[in-house]
């Protein structure tokens, strides 16, 4: 398997900031984080840990990615909405941590995909996802993860993440 680098030097990071290291790969936050779309909190603190509600692939009230993957819609497709997906996430953490993104480190990652039933590469898609957080976080980044095909998300999403964070000490 090929070792992807997604990382910069260091010092580099130290002087870089999230909106810098997403848009050298063509990205940038939303301006806001998504209002939740029914009766619950945008995230909530649990000790040193942040868990952020689920995020569908939409841009304010719009839907960029509907639909089935296998049916219409492509892996490419499937990637790039769990690319928004992380995104809005990154929009929610960030206010959740003031915008201090340095001392926050993702646990893991819940990938849920609208897809035929024999489709397969669950994983791939939700390396969209991935690939943004280790691009934004660094090394603070990496995580575990679960890709799960589904019959049915909320508003004909093709794809919704839920994730966990945890706030690092200076040293961890």
């Amino acid at each position: 398997m090929t070792q992807l680098h997604y990382f910069h030097d260091e010092k580099d990071d130290l002087m870089e900031t999230i909106d810098d290291r997403l848009a050298s790969i063509g990205l940038r936050l939303p301006d806001e984080p998504l209002r939740p779309g029914g009766s619950y909190v945008p995230f909530v603190w649990s000790g040193n840990q942040l868990l952020v509600a689920g995020q569908i692939c939409r841009v304010g009230e719009e839907m960029q990615f509907t639909g089935v993957v296998g049916d219409g819609l492509t892996v490419e497709d499937g990637q790039a909405a769990a690319r928004l997906c992380a995104l809005n996430t990154l929009a929610v953490a960030g206010a959740a941590c003031g915008g201090d993104f340095s001392r926050l480190r993702l646990l893991s990652l819940s990938g849920f995909l609208r897809c035929v039933p024999e489709f397969g590469e669950q994983a791939k898609v939700m390396d969209g996802a991935s690939e943004v957080f280790l691009r934004a976080l660094g090394d603070n980044g990496r995580h575990v993860r679960t890709a799960v095909g589904v019959y049915a998300l909320p508003r004909q999403a093709a794809v919704e993440i839920s994730t966990v964070f945890e706030l690092v000490k200076d040293n961890d």
